[in-house]
């Protein structure tokens, strides 16, 4: 029994530390957040979609190529 209640204490303190931890972090991120974004923040953001967009595309398309393949090579030849 003793082992549930030390258990139990171990468990409410990790809970305080983390509520406590991620006080502090929101407190930290709210302090440094600009209070307009970035202009150039913004253009680095759509730049990285557009290049992750881009690459999303062309491995959508290897895939496409590569599965033809296989395909072709594991189709019975008559």
């Amino acid at each position: 029994m003793t082992h549930l209640y030390t258990y139990i204490a171990m468990q409410a303190a990790n809970d305080r530390t983390r509520e406590a931890r991620d006080a502090y972090r929101a407190a930290q991120v709210r302090q440094a957040l600009p209070v307009r974004p970035s202009i150039v923040r913004h253009g680095l953001a759509t730049g990285l979609a557009a290049v992750s967009r881009g690459s999303a595309a062309i491995a959508r398309r290897l895939d496409e190529c590569v599965a033809d393949d296989l395909g072709r090579r594991l189709a019975p030849t008559e």
